[in-house]
């Protein structure tokens, strides 16, 4: 989900593993050479999906690295299913008000306005939420701190 801290807490957790990583909007926003909110504008969000797809089966063919996924990823279907039996796939949760929150202070999510975007944060968690428990793991992220966040997932990664 969009402003739930995928890239930080993936920098932390790519840099306590040893393992490099990769952010796909930051990865695609190269490849076009425009950010994720202007490819939007300028050539729409089915092509920014057609590119995100594209770039995340390359990305996928890494050997063992931290990949932020865009909010929306995971949503597609052979994407997941790749991500699902290739992969450790986790679910950054945290609630709706500090979603929004967040959302105040970045203007740069396309699917989103500059004014109140709690509805539509709560309509795009809503539609994605059962999606997203199809991950293999979960971590509610309310109250905790990025270093307690990142060290739940690396637990998770020594496990297998």
């Amino acid at each position: 989900m969009m402003t739930v801290g995928k890239t930080t807490i993936g920098k932390i957790v790519a840099k306590n593993l040893g393992l490099s990583f990769v952010d796909t909007d930051k990865y695609i926003e190269e490849k076009n050479s425009m950010t994720v909110k202007e490819i939007f504008e300028k050539k729409g969000e089915k092509f920014f999906r057609h590119q995100e797809k594209k770039e995340i089966r390359e990305i996928l063919k890494t050997n063992e690295c931290v990949i932020s996924l865009g909010g929306g990823a995971f949503i597609d279907k052979s994407l997941r299913k790749n991500i699902l039996k290739n992969c450790i796939s986790v679910w950054l949760d945290l609630d709706i008000k500090t979603l929004s929150n967040r959302t105040k202070w970045n203007q740069k999510r396309p699917l989103l306005k500059k004014n109140n975007n709690f509805e539509k944060i709560k309509y795009i968690y809503a539609k994605r939420r059962n999606i997203y428990k199809m991950a293999n793991h979960r971590v509610l992220c309310d109250n905790l701190t990025k270093k307690k966040i990142a060290s739940k997932i690396e637990s998770i990664y020594e496990k297998y």
